[in-house]
């Protein structure tokens, strides 16, 4: 079975006419009749019967007829795949992140990197630190930003691109909203509002909690920056968030105060799996990321 027998097949099929389809095809329409004799045989099957000047498939033709459309669609896709992997200008990139950082720091990198490449497409997929580190295991996305950086596992590597520190989050009316900076241990009293289990921030405020003396009592649980930032603005406990997640619009605002004892932060990595070879596209925007994060540590413009 080849595969122009396929292409001639699914025409004639479309075109309900083998004349038709010989057009554009732009092939005789001999050449095409054969290919679907051929083919016709080599299944031991009548994928068409005639219904006056038309051909109409047959019950086995539309089932083969579903087959081939799948197939060819895939085969369209995987060859386009293959181009866009060797283009380092065009392409996708898949690009996980954890929620926090989707606000304002993944919108400003996109609109930065294509500036210089703006014929890139990228497919997003926000998730979990287990759900992050799954999506690179699977071949999902290409590449993921993810925290904390996982400094031991064998089956990614990657870079830690920043180190952020976290601050506390109260209501407007707390009685330390207006302080410049506190001591974690002033809020062991307080109902935190924290991450749900499976996000990476939870344990990095249960530990530091513990580092400074006391167990957090929750009183809410969340999966989203908005959600645990609004219900601590709303009056419904603390928090602590990274200075990524205040970038937002929402006119109900938590106060924002310094942790000082113990510093609270947070390292935020970018990852792949490390037997995977990455699309040049993917290649590139993983090298405009390590310059755009050392610009930014340096307070310099990326490219300069």
């Amino acid at each position: 079975m080849e595969l122009r027998q396929l292409q001639y097949f699914l025409k004639v099929a479309q075109k309900e006419h083998v004349t038709r389809a010989a057009e554009e095809l732009h092939v005789a329409q001999s050449a095409v009749s054969r290919q679907i004799h051929q083919l016709e045989q080599e299944l031991g099957v009548d994928l068409f019967m005639q219904k006056g000047r038309n051909l109409q498939l047959t019950p086995v033709g539309q089932l083969f007829c579903k087959k081939v459309e799948s197939i060819l669609k895939e085969l369209e896709h995987s060859v386009n795949e293959v181009h866009e992997f060797l283009d380092p200008e065009r392409g996708e990139i898949r690009i996980g992140f954890p929620h926090s950082l989707g606000t304002h720091l993944i919108p400003t990198i996109v609109a930065d990197f294509r500036k210089y490449y703006p014929h890139v497409k990228f497919r997003f997929k926000q998730g979990s630190y287990p759900s992050l580190i799954k999506d690179v295991l699977s071949g999902e996305v290409d590449l993921t930003f993810i925290s904390p950086f996982p400094e031991n596992d064998e089956h990614v590597s990657g870079d830690i691109v920043m180190t952020e520190e976290l601050f506390a989050i109260l209501p407007q009316n707390h009685r330390l909203a207006g302080e410049s900076e506190i001591r974690l241990e002033q809020l062991q009293k307080e109902k935190f509002v924290l991450f749900s289990q499976g996000y990476s921030l939870r344990p990095i405020v249960w530990q530091a909690c513990l580092q400074a003396g006391f167990q957090p009592q929750i009183a809410f649980e969340g999966g989203e920056t908005d959600t645990i930032r609004g219900l601590v603005a709303a009056g419904m406990g603390v928090s602590l968030l990274p200075e990524m997640a205040f970038y937002q619009t929402n006119p109900l605002q938590p106060a924002q105060v310094k942790v000082v004892e113990p510093a609270v932060t947070r390292t935020v990595g970018l990852i792949y799996r490390t037997d995977s070879k990455l699309p040049l596209v993917a290649r590139s925007f993983r090298t405009f990321l390590i310059s755009y994060f050392k610009a930014r540590q340096n307070n310099t413009p990326v490219g300069s």
